[in-house]
């Protein structure tokens, strides 16, 4: 199938703009997150795990997980990327932590309008970038990893496939990296100057034109060493929105399931990979403090759910209704441009 090929001007784009504006004293701290696309479990697969559904001779199957969001069931079925390595021989490779961290420093650098490009007509978003820019970027929020990890993850990102279906229907398919391009050389991801370019997924497009990007502490983000942590977080960004020292926030321990990352073989291991997060997070600046409630079974006999009780730390409260304005202020500019939100059917 051929690529669609990179705009090669940027296009005029008030939904753009508003999303590359920060409510914020410092940019570099502040990013975009988009609830739909994160909430969607692409990165929680671990080497243990990978190992356990590799056949004995060959290469991992697609890997396949249901979750929940807003009372709809999903499915996700990662193909992983098949790379060729030093020795000739090809190896599946699935998208991981260092792919998520990748790509929440390509959402950074597509904030930045000379590095992004949205059309609002065909709803395509692209981001240009080098390796040394995503180097230089995880290396200042003390995410480093070297080129070649860098290159690695981005040729992940471009050739794994995500097929997503709500309940039986197949709604998107397609990579993290859409339709991967090289600018300025031919040779393919071999200088680490050369500007390359990807179109991301319909899912981002269609945040941006809706204006639903959420500002976020991006920088406290990268701070946090585990994916868990960084999962609750951005679930908290979207869903603690009247965040308040009086206005308490809770979550149950099952719908942490949805994120993938809870997969150990005793749930009492799992309990307390849910406490380090959250412990990681108060230690971040995120959480004041949280309760936790045991939820008993009918018998009262064992555990069947635990309950989070969380409350905000100051920084956190602010960052929120500094989200909160930047909202109001982009739909009050979208109404004075005349600009009508398109509706987007999940």
């Amino acid at each position: 199938m051929p690529k669609t090929p990179p705009p090669m001007l940027p296009i005029p784009s008030l939904q753009y703009d508003l999303f590359s504006h920060f409510v914020t004293n410092n940019d570099s701290a502040i990013s975009n997150t988009i609830e739909f696309w994160e909430c969607i479990p692409k990165y929680f697969l671990t080497p243990a795990q990978i190992k356990k559904v590799t056949p004995e001779m060959g290469q991992p199957d697609p890997y396949k997980w249901s979750y929940q969001l807003e009372g709809k069931s999903y499915t996700i079925i990662i193909q992983p990327a098949m790379l060729e390595e030093d020795d000739g021989s090809f190896k599946a490779y699935f998208p991981g932590a260092t792919e998520e961290l990748v790509e929440e420093a390509l959402k950074k650098i597509l904030s930045n309008q000379h590095f992004g490009i949205h059309d609002p007509n065909l709803r395509e978003t692209w981001v240009r970038f080098t390796l040394s820019m995503i180097y230089r970027e995880l290396k200042a929020k003390g995410r480093s990893r070297n080129r070649i990890q860098i290159k690695r993850a981005i040729n992940i990102m471009a050739r794994c496939v995500l097929t997503l279906y709500q309940g039986k229907k197949e709604i998107w398919s397609g990579s993290i990296l859409q339709d991967l391009v090289t600018v300025d050389r031919e040779e393919y991801l071999e200088d680490t100057q050369a500007y390359h370019q990807a179109r991301l997924p319909l899912f981002v497009s269609h945040a941006i034109d809706r204006i639903e990007a959420r500002q976020f502490n991006y920088e406290r983000l990268m701070k946090c060493d585990k994916q868990l942590s960084r999962w609750i977080y951005k679930r908290l960004i979207h869903r603690y929105i009247q965040a308040d020292y009086c206005n308490h926030y809770h979550f149950m321990y099952s719908d942490l399931k949805n994120s993938g990352l809870l997969m150990q073989s005793e749930e009492t291991s799992n309990r307390k990979k849910v406490h380090a997060a959250l412990e990681e997070l108060k230690q971040n600046g995120v959480l004041n403090f949280f309760e936790v409630t045991n939820v008993k079974s009918k018998s009262g006999k064992s555990v069947c759910d635990v309950k989070y009780t969380i409350s905000p730390s100051g920084d956190f409260i602010a960052e929120q209704k500094a989200a909160n304005k930047r909202r109001k202020d982009n739909l009050d500019k979208a109404s004075k441009e005349n600009y009508t939100i398109p509706s987007v059917n999940k």
